[in-house]
């Protein structure tokens, strides 16, 4: 148990994490979370649902009974009685509770594990009650929410149990197939057959902080492999940090997380008309010197995508993890709501200071980062929510680890997927636009840039170094590549350019990201409308087209050479 009373009225306990005697109202009052150390004791299914669903609306029921005894299991008493037992105690019918109800004025279906039942075990009964919420999720096209907790499959029933697993995995794929969003939360402890099929695969899976969740408990390891595990094994924050997990959330702030990702999954109100604040003709802008613009793109001070969803996405819930390997801060990625409209957003991440730009690995992903937008992307897909991304990087991360990841790999697959997504794309280039690190992000309907934006194969330094043999001469460079906003407009590489406010981007970023706002709303309007096939056949036309009407030697930049002489140095 993870607290104990300690006299026979009930008023104290003892908290399981940091061993502090607790008032007994008063942690219930805190939801049973520890107001001392932030301990998450267990909640009972009944408690979960009054926790979690708006007052007065939650209605369960009970799928068809499901007592199997496929062995005749006898341990030290018959498995029957057992579970008479459990029902005795725990007050339930099985270890699942199935409930219709609302979270924030949003319809939901939910299927809620209780631990007390026989450890929260996947047997025939709780395997059917899952499934039975999954389709009655399909059938009310409502998201379907899936509390978890388990010890993991229910022994006592041998292979029936592990069969269970796949059932209900085939359950959430038709949900995955018909566009329902599914969550998980994850809470302590999560293990086994739970945790190796629907505890894991829903869209989003959101974790309590010190929930544990793996397929193998921590003591089977270690008495396996014979080693020591680190500290933290299998917690929340350990699987956040290696790209596991969405999410982790205190209790007192599941309702409104859950409540605001039924929001940006939903199809919205009334959107204001948005006027497009572009400048389409490249003549209008001002001739600049591509190495000033280069200068002018890295200033430090100007939004980065964070700040851009500070200001004009409402309810914005950050996606974290690519379930493979790691979450990489350099990229953004998550749901929310632009004028209205449920979009999902990607956007690489700076920052303002040395500490931040080091935090966010300067902005230059790694193969986690691209795996989790490729993610997000594939769920805006599912849901049918426009994909809004936001570019400000020099490349992609060099490393001898991202290579070992698959960097190519993650980045190729993103452009392909971006090149398949039938849901409005629309990509804007905030500052740098550096190499395939920034098309990985860039494969859309409508490609736009800041006025002080650059974008170019390589960057002016790398350009420089490769062809004049010396970084300083990376103004030279620039200026051969014609990397400024002027440029990619009447190359048309970019739709649109975006004017900034006074000296920059920088010096205004509310007048910054209304224009940004104004643009991006403006662009999904005009793509309103199409179905997936036109725009996916659409896009692939404009990058077909890229090339193919001159030839590489009437570019003025005399880009013959510059191939030539790039496949010599290499």
């Amino acid at each position: 148990m993870t607290a104990a009373r300690t006299d026979d009225t009930g008023d104290w306990l003892v908290c399981a994490g940091c061993r502090t005697l607790l008032y007994a109202r008063r942690f219930r009052r805190h939801r049973q979370v520890c107001p001392d150390c932030g301990h998450h004791a267990p909640l009972t299914a009944p408690d979960r649902v009054a926790d979690l669903f708006d007052e007065g609306t939650a209605r369960t029921w009970e799928p068809t009974a499901t007592d199997v005894d496929p062995l005749g299991f006898v341990d030290s008493r018959p498995y029957p009685q057992r579970v008479v037992e459990a029902r005795a105690r725990t007050g339930l019918d099985e270890g699942v509770l199935c409930v219709r109800g609302t979270i924030a004025g949003r319809s939901v279906v939910a299927a809620v594990m209780d631990f007390r039942f026989l450890g929260g075990s996947l047997g025939a009964a709780v395997g059917e009650r899952i499934t039975a919420a999954a389709e009655a999720a399909l059938a009310q096209r409502a998201p379907l929410l899936l509390v978890c907790a388990s010890g993991g499959a229910r022994m006592q029933e041998g292979v029936v149990a592990l069969m269970q697993m796949a059932k209900t995995v085939a359950a959430l794929q038709a949900l995955d197939e018909a566009g329902v969003l599914t969550i998980s939360l994850v809470t302590d402890p999560t293990y086994g057959g739970v945790a190796a099929s629907f505890a894991t695969l829903a869209d989003v899976v959101i974790a309590e902080p010190g929930a544990r969740l793996g397929f193998a408990g921590r003591r089977v390891i270690e008495q396996t492999i014979r080693e020591e595990l680190p500290e933290g094994f299998q917690t929340a924050e350990f699987l956040l940090a290696h790209g596991m997990l969405d999410l982790i959330v205190p209790r007192p702030e599941l309702r409104t997380t859950i409540g605001r990702l039924l929001g940006a999954a939903s199809g919205g109100g009334p959107r204001p008309l948005r006027t497009s604040p572009l400048v389409t003709d490249p003549t209008a802008l001002p001739e600049r010197d591509p190495w000033e613009a280069v200068r002018l793109a890295r200033r430090l001070g100007r939004p980065t995508t964070l700040d851009y969803l500070t200001h004009v996405v409402e309810d914005f819930v950050e996606l974290h993890g690519d379930r493979r390997h790691g979450d990489d801060p350099a990229i953004v990625a998550g749901l929310g709501r632009l004028d209205g409209r449920p979009v999902a957003v990607v956007g690489t991440q700076k920052g303002h200071d040395a500490a931040a730009l080091a935090a966010r690995g300067y902005g230059m992903s790694g193969p986690a980062g691209y795996r989790k937008a490729a993610r997000v992307m594939t769920l805006a897909a599912k849901l049918g929510l426009p994909v809004v991304t936001l570019i400000d990087t020099a490349g992609a991360y060099p490393g001898v680890a991202a290579e070992e990841q698959g960097q190519a790999l993650a980045i190729a697959e993103n452009i392909g997927l971006m090149a398949s997504l039938p849901v409005p794309v629309v990509a804007v280039v905030t500052g740098e636009g550096g190499s395939g690190g920034a098309l990985a992000l860039a494969v859309a309907d409508r490609v736009l840039a800041c006025a002080n934006a650059v974008y170019s194969v390589i960057s002016a330094e790398g350009c420089a170094s490769i062809l004049w043999k010396d970084a300083a001469q990376a103004p030279r460079a620039a200026a051969a590549l014609q990397v400024d906003a002027r440029a990619l407009l009447r190359l048309g590489i970019v739709d649109g350019v975006l004017p900034e406010p006074g000296d920059g981007a920088d010096s205004d970023h509310l007048v910054a990201a209304r224009t940004l706002r104004d643009a991006v709303s403006a662009a999904l309007q005009g793509l309103e409308g199409h179905d997936g096939g036109s725009l996916v056949a659409s896009r692939r036309a404009r990058f077909r087209a890229y090339g193919a009407e001159t030839a590489l030697g009437a570019v003025e930049t005399g880009s013959t050479a510059v191939i030539t002489d790039v496949r010599e140095s290499a």
